[in-house]
C-alpha cells in the first residue's frame, strides 16, 4: 500500500510540478524562488497525501498562498527600504503609483485574487476553479467579473496619474 502512495505521488509530481513551477514563475518572476514555491506546495499536499480530494487543485490554491505571502514580503520590504531611503533624502514624494497588474492582482481581496490566479495564470476552466475553491459556477463568473473591474478602475486610476 505504501509503495502505491508513492508511486501516485511521484506520478503527480511528474505530471504537475512543471506547469506548477512555471506558473509561479511567471507570478513572481524569479526562477528559484517558483521552485521553492511550487516544491512547498507538494510538500504541503504530500502532509495531507490521504485527505485531498483534488490534488491538483490543492496544489494551486496552496502556491497562490505561498505567492501572496511572498508578494507581501516584497510589499513590506519595499516600504522599509522607501521609509529609509525617504529618511536620508529630503525631497517629495512624487513617485507615481505601479500600476502593474501583478500588483493589482495582489492588492484584491483573497475572494477575488484566489479564482483569477486560478483561471487566468493557471488557466483553468471556471467550472474547474469552481470545484477547486468549493463555490458555484455562477459565483465564481461572478467574482471573476467583479475582480476585472476592480483591476480595470484601477489601472484606469493609475493611467491617469501617470499623464
Amino acid at each position: 500500500m505504501k509503495r502505491s502512495r508513492e508511486q501516485a505521488a511521484s506520478e503527480l509530481f511528474a505530471a504537475l510540478y512543471p506547469r506548477l513551477a512555471g506558473w509561479c514563475r511567471r507570478l513572481v518572476d524569479d526562477d528559484e524562488t517558483a521552485h521553492e514555491i511550487a516544491s512547498e506546495a507538494f510538500t504541503r499536499l504530500w502532509a495531507r497525501w490521504t485527505s485531498v480530494a483534488e490534488p491538483r487543485g490543492f496544489l494551486y490554491v496552496t502556491a497562490a498562498n505561498i505567492v501572496r505571502d511572498h508578494w507581501r514580503r516584497l510589499e513590506r520590504e519595499r516600504k522599509a527600504v522607501h521609509r529609509v531611503t525617504t529618511e536620508t533624502a529630503v525631497r517629495p514624494h512624487t513617485e507615481p503609483s505601479d500600476p502593474s497588474v501583478r500588483l493589482l492582482v495582489q492588492s484584491l481581496p483573497e475572494r477575488l485574487r484566489v479564482p483569477i490566479l486560478l483561471h487566468y495564470y493557471a488557466d483553468m476552466p471556471v467550472r474547474e476553479v469552481a470545484a477547486v475553491t468549493g463555490r458555484k459556477e455562477g459565483t465564481v463568473k461572478a467574482d471573476l467579473h467583479a475582480a476585472r473591474e476592480l483591476l480595470r478602475a484601477h489601472l484606469r486610476r493609475s493611467l491617469d496619474h501617470t499623464r
